[in-house]
């Protein structure tokens, strides 16, 4: 009889990192960073972005909420009557939490409740 075939057994097997790019692919930003993006001074560098051909639409078309770069504004526009897109701002809403809270719910300080934030629309020009 002959030998078994051994699977496996590869010390760089390519199969290992699979799991690691499968959970990164599709990752967005958190909200904590999304609510930095929105603060008045850098919104605008976002919403103004220079060409860059390497970034889906030239990096023209851009929603400030999702972080998501569109092809063109037909398709931002549609996706600002999405599900995805509703959720997110419901998602936004609230005050993202900071260190001093943690603290002041661990006993550490007197408790102030959370507050709610109003979420603008990002406005798109008529091209």
């Amino acid at each position: 009889m002959g030998r078994s075939k051994q699977i496996g057994n590869h010390k760089n097997d390519k199969r290992k990192n699979i799991a690691k790019s499968w959970k990164t692919k599709r990752r967005t930003k958190d909200l904590d960073q999304i609510h930095t993006d929105m603060l008045p001074g850098n919104s605008g560098l976002l919403l103004k972005q220079e060409i860059d051909y390497d970034v889906t639409g030239n990096a023209q078309h851009y929603c400030l909420h999702c972080a998501r770069y569109f092809v063109d504004l037909k398709t931002l526009k549609e996706h600002f009557k999405t599900k995805v897109h509703k959720k997110r701002l419901r998602q936004l809403k609230d005050e993202p939490y900071t260190q001093e809270e943690a603290e002041r719910a661990a006993g550490m300080g007197s408790y102030k409740p959370h507050k709610q934030i109003h979420v603008q629309t990002q406005e798109v020009a008529m091209e």
